[in-house]
Formats: structure tokens, C-alpha cells, sequence
């Protein structure tokens, strides 16, 4: 099993390292063009070591001097070779980096731009430190065999050299050496073996550690209020635990076999001194064959471990391959059509038509948002009110196209959304969702957003929001950075920058998903008027709770169980809707009970407090009797 496993991932890696070599071809090949260069001078700074030790040194022995000429040429031949041997070293290290960050970003890049083509329902279902993992540390291990890679290619090269000039040099010797090769790439190959799971389960754990480091710190005020720390840190512990073994594990055999592979071209150097001393003595050889063999040797065993480098990585980076291809290959992409949107910027018409959504597949997948029909007219404000749960906040995923019905249409002007290009919808809805996000930028940037927009019409989408007075006493004004998150800005501030970022381009449709709950409901009033009432008006949308927010609209369509109950104006949803006006006044019936209550409770103590002065004044009374009869 564990060899087929070896031959799994092994085939897995060569298919992995064929995507880069395709996708970078020139730069690989000058790669192993200067890999190359550097092998053959590793052969060829051999050759001129053993040419100057035949030619220069052992005539300086013999005679006690050496020609010019003769010192010069091993010289230019040592420093010549180990001139290239640099160029070859420095070409290779730079074309290697260069093709492995190059990869790396454009994986990264590729997993981004997948990430924000895919629809919501696929983010979904993946956790947010999942998808870190697979544009960070996945890409990174994907492409990490591709740094050793060409050196790789160029002890090829270097072995086929170096075989030649052996079997030229001294056949007996070469033998020598050919035994010593096959112990290294079987060393090598159990070498893979036995790394190969450590290293994909030690990959596996570093995108865990991840998703609980994500998910423990978007959390953080859950964990803190909740006094969760201790649990979450032991949480995180123990999986970092488990990552640290993994990678001892991995260290371990790596410590058991980087010896061995060290030690195998040390005892060939070894071998070849012990057999080419006897073929020395029978003059089979001269001292600069022999010394040129066993420099061979000595240079190959570094470079020799660029073989193992490669298969070590391999595990690896055929599970972080694994992970990226996975979101490169995801499906559920949105399709887009074609149709032009009306060139206006009146107030759009929207409509719902039989519009059905489930999350998760399969026939349990109940239905959240169930066949929901209703319009927006140009210009009109809409109320979606209904209890907690009733498939408001995914009624307005699908408004805005964050997701596509399963069964029915929404239509905007009368076109299907999934027929407009893409970017259309964008330019004329505008949503503000419940969970505010704000970036850690200024707050002209977080209301521009990209938009080329001025400072005016900055100050004017602050003013429609009701912002425009708390971001005038900021020290900075509009150049006053908010945090991560907007986490200098109270939650009432944050709602209105960002209804200000939405207002601030002008759609045509706009969305409240519940986007004033953090505000008093005198400026959430104030804010509904204003964009009633602005030069630029639109038709809006507005999922609410408070009976103030749900007076102000045109007309209201009161959702349960994920279906239309009832639609029209308050009033008359009131008189003849009773989950309707049981729901919009249940504050007020809570508030009346209260009173009501406490009316009865001041009543029974007053009553409490009289009949305690009567109780006293008898006491009394009865007192002064009893004193009257003593006398």
C-alpha cells in the first residue's frame, strides 16, 4: 500500500511540476540551461584540478619548478571553470526563484479572482480560513519542488558528464562510482517513501491551524464576552500541537537520511582512493587521473541531494496543488448575459416572480425563501417585514443577485438579472447589509471605495446618512482613519458611513437589509426622508422591525416561513393581517403590559401603605385606652 501510495504522489508531483514547466517555459529552460553550465564546470574545474596536478604540481615535486606557461594555463583552467561554475550557480538560484514566485502569484492571483467570480452559495459552504490557507500557504507548498528543481535537471546533466569523463579517465574507477549511484537513488526513493504521508498530513495541519486561528480571531468579541479564552487557546494548542509532531516527525527522518546521503558520496570518495592507490602503484593510472576521479566524487555529493530536495518536496506540494485546483476547478460560477440595462437614472422598477431558495442540495434541503411574488415601483419605498427566520435577509441576497433562485426570476426594468452583463447590476443596486463592514482606510475612502468622487459629493452622501456631523468633529475629518472594521466608530456610526458608501453612488435601487437598527429611530426617520426626498431618489428597499421605520413606507409585504403572507400599506395590513399586527406591536403591547403592571403594583402598595397606617392608628388608639384604665 505504501508503495503505491509513493507511486500516487510521486506521478501527482511530476503532473504538478509539468503545469510550471508549461506555464514558464522560457525561464525553465534557461534554468536548466545555466544549471547545465554549472554541471558541466563542476565536471570540466574536476578535469583542470587533475590537469594541474599531472602538468604543474607533480613536475614541481620532480624537478623543483614549473614552467610559466604550464602555471598560467592551470591557473586560467581552475579560475576559468570556476568563473562559469559561479555564472551556472548565480543564473540557476535567480531562474529558480524567479519561476517559483511566479508561480506562486500567479496561484494566488488565480485563487483570488476565483474567489470573487464564484458565487455566495460556494463561499457558503467553505470556511473563510480554509480559503486563506488555499491563496497563502497551499500556493506556497504547491510550487516550493520548483526552487531545487532545475539544479535537479542539472545533476542529470553533471552525472552523464561525470560518467564520461570516468569511464574515459579510468574504467576501474568508474565502476567504483556506478555502484555508488544506484545505493543513492534507492536511498533516496525510501527517502520519499517515508516522507511522503508525514509531509501531506504535516500540509494538512498547517491549513487547520489556520482556519482555527481565522475563525478564534474574526470571533474575538464572542470569545472575550463570553470568557472563552482558555477554551479557544486550548482549542488552538492542541491542533498546533499536532502540527509541531508532524513536523518533528518530518524532521526526524529527514535527520535520519540527510546523513546517509551525505555519507554515500564520502565513502565512494573513499572507495576510489582505496582501488585507485592500487592501481597507482601498478601504474594502471597517474596521480592526476586518480585525483581527478576522487574531486569528481567529493563535488558530486552536494549536489546529488538536489534529487532528494525535489522528491522531499513533493508531498507536499502535491497537497497544496490539490487545494488550489480544487478552488480553481470549483463550479456554481454565475453565467451573464447580454441585455443592455436601460441608460437612466430614474428610479428602477424590481420585481419578484415566483421566486424559491434553499440552501444545501438534496430533497431535505427545505425551502427558505418558498414562490415569492411582489414588485417595487419606480421611485416607491417597500417594507420586507416578517418574523425571525422568514427568509428576509436571503429574499435580498437574491434581489442583488448574491445568489441565484433556484425556481422564478428577478426582474429589474423588466430583465431577468442573470440576462444583464456582468458589473450591471452593481451599477444600479445598491445593498447595505445588516453586518456593517467598514476597511481600515480613511473615511472618504471607505465612502468612495474606488469611485472617482469629490469631496463635495462625499459630504453630500454624509448629509443624506445623517454622518455628516459626527465626521466633522473628527480630528481629521474626511482623512480620519476608522480601524479594522471601523473598530474606532460606534455601531450607529458605522451603519451610516456605510449607507453613506451606498448613497454615495447614486443607484437606482436601494437595499436596507436592516442597515438603521444601531441608530435612534428620530435619525433613522430623518435618513428615510432624505433619501425620500433627494435630488437623486430611488426606489427602496427596506427590510425593518420598528413600527416608526414601517409607517414610512409606500407599502408592505409581511413575510412567514419563507413565503408572502400579505402585502400592502400598513394600515390595512394592521386591520386585517393578525400575524402582522401581532408582530408590529409587540413592543408596544410589552410596553403597555409593563405599564399596566406597574400601575397594579403601585395600586396593591398603596393599598398596602393605608391599611398599614389604619393597622397603626388602632394600635394606637387601643394603646391609650389600656393607659386610661390603669389610671
Amino acid at each position: 500500500m505504501a508503495s503505491k501510495v509513493t507511486s500516487a504522489v510521486m506521478r501527482q508531483g511530476l503532473r504538478v511540476l509539468g503545469v510550471a514547466i508549461r506555464a514558464e517555459k522560457a525561464v525553465f529552460a534557461s534554468a536548466v540551461l545555466a544549471s547545465a553550465l554549472y554541471g558541466g564546470m563542476t565536471v570540466g574545474s574536476a578535469w583542470a584540478l587533475g590537469w594541474a596536478t599531472e602538468h604543474v604540481v607533480l613536475p614541481a615535486f620532480s624537478t623543483g619548478s614549473a614552467t610559466a606557461g604550464a602555471l598560467w594555463t592551470g591557473v586560467l583552467l581552475i579560475m576559468g571553470a570556476a568563473l562559469l561554475k559561479s555564472i551556472g550557480v548565480a543564473g540557476r538560484r535567480i531562474l529558480a526563484g524567479l519561476m517559483q514566485y511566479r508561480m506562486q502569484a500567479r496561484s494566488r492571483r488565480e485563487v483570488t479572482k476565483q474567489y470573487l467570480r464564484l458565487p455566495l452559495a460556494w463561499h457558503h459552504r467553505h470556511p473563510t480560513g480554509q480559503l486563506l490557507s488555499n491563496a497563502s500557504s497551499d500556493a506556497e507548498a504547491a510550487w516550493a519542488p520548483l526552487a531545487p528543481l532545475p539544479m535537479a535537471v542539472g545533476v542529470v546533466v553533471m552525472l552523464l558528464t561525470a560518467a564520461v569523463a570516468m569511464v574515459l579517465t579510468d574504467p576501474a574507477l568508474a565502476a567504483v562510482g556506478f555502484l555508488i549511484f544506484p545505493a543513492i537513488a534507492v536511498l533516496n526513493l525510501v527517502y520519499q517513501r517515508r516522507l511522503s504521508p508525514l509531509a501531506t498530513r504535516a500540509q494538512q495541519l498547517r491549513a487547520e491551524v489556520s482556519e482555527i486561528a481565522h475563525e478564534s480571531f474574526d470571533g474575538a468579541l464572542v470569545v472575550k464576552t463570553l470568557g472563552r479564552e482558555e477554551l479557544e487557546t486550548d482549542r488552538f494548542r492542541r491542533r498546533a500541537e499536532e502540527l509541531r509532531d508532524a513536523n518533528i516527525a518530518v524532521g526526524r527522518v529527514r535527520g535520519l537520511f540527510d546523513p546517509m546521503l551525505e555519507a554515500l558520496p564520502t565513502l565512494g570518495v573513499l572507495a576510489v582512493l582505496g582501488v585507485g592507490a592500487a592501481r597507482l602503484a601498478s601504474g594502471s593510472i597517474t596521480p592526476g587521473d586518480l585525483v581527478q576521479v576522487a574531486y569528481l566524487f567529493t563535488l558530486l555529493s552536494f549536489p546529488i541531494r538536489a534529487l532528494g530536495w525535489v522528491l522531499a518536496e513533493l508531498p507536499r506540494s502535491v497537497v497544496g496543488w490539490e487545494r488550489v485546483r480544487a478552488v480553481l476547478e470549483a463550479s456554481g460560477s454565475m453565467e451573464y448575459g447580454s441585455a443592455a440595462p436601460p441608460a437612466t437614472s430614474d428610479p428602477a422598477r424590481l420585481e419578484a416572480s415566483g421566486v424559491s431558495y434553499s440552501y444545501g442540495t438534496g430533497p431535505e434541503a427545505a425551502a427558505v425563501v418558498h414562490d415569492v411574488s411582489f414588485a417595487v415601483e419606480p421611485g416607491r419605498t417597500v417594507a420586507l417585514v416578517g418574523p425571525t427566520g422568514s427568509g428576509k435577509s436571503t429574499l435580498v441576497q437574491l434581489l442583488v443577485r448574491l445568489v441565484d433562485p433556484a425556481d422564478g426570476r428577478v426582474l429589474l426594468d423588466g430583465v431577468d438579472l442573470r440576462e444583464l452583463p456582468y458589473g450591471a447590476v452593481a451599477e444600479s443596486v445598491a445593498l447595505v447589509p445588516q453586518q456593517t463592514f467598514l476597511f481600515d482606510d480613511t473615511v472618504r475612502g471607505n465612502i468612495a471605495l474606488g469611485l472617482s468622487v469629490s469631496d463635495e459629493d462625499v459630504w453630500a452622501a454624509l448629509r443624506l446618512a445623517q454622518a455628516d456631523g459626527f465626521v466633522a468633529r473628527l480630528e481629521s475629518g474626511l482623512d480620519t482613519r476608522v480601524g479594522e472594521r471601523g473598530a474606532t466608530l460606534s455601531g450607529g456610526q458605522r451603519q451610516r458611513l456605510a449607507l453613506a458608501r451606498a448613497v454615495a453612488r447614486r443607484p437606482r435601487l436601494l437595499i436596507l437589509d436592516d442597515a438603521t437598527s444601531s441608530v435612534d429611530p428620530q435619525v433613522e426617520a430623518r435618513i428615510l426622508h432624505g433619501l425620500r426626498d433627494a435630488a437623486a431618489a430611488s426606489s427602496v428597499v427596506v427590510v425593518a422591525y420598528r413600527m416608526a421605520t414601517i409607517a414610512l413606507a409606500d407599502e408592505v409585504v409581511y413575510l412567514d416561513r419563507g413565503r408572502v403572507v400579505d402585502h400592502g400599506t400598513h394600515d390595512e395590513l394592521l386591520a386585517r393581517c393578525e400575524g402582522y399586527r401581532n408582530l408590529v406591536t409587540a413592543y408596544e403591547r410589552e410596553e403597555a403590559e409593563r405599564a399596566a403592571l406597574t400601575a397594579e403594583e403601585e395600586e396593591a402598595a398603596a393599598a398596602g401603605r393605608a391599611a398599614g397606617r389604619e393597622a397603626a392608628e388602632r394600635a394606637a388608639v387601643a394603646a391609650a385606652e389600656e393607659e386610661g384604665i390603669n389610671a
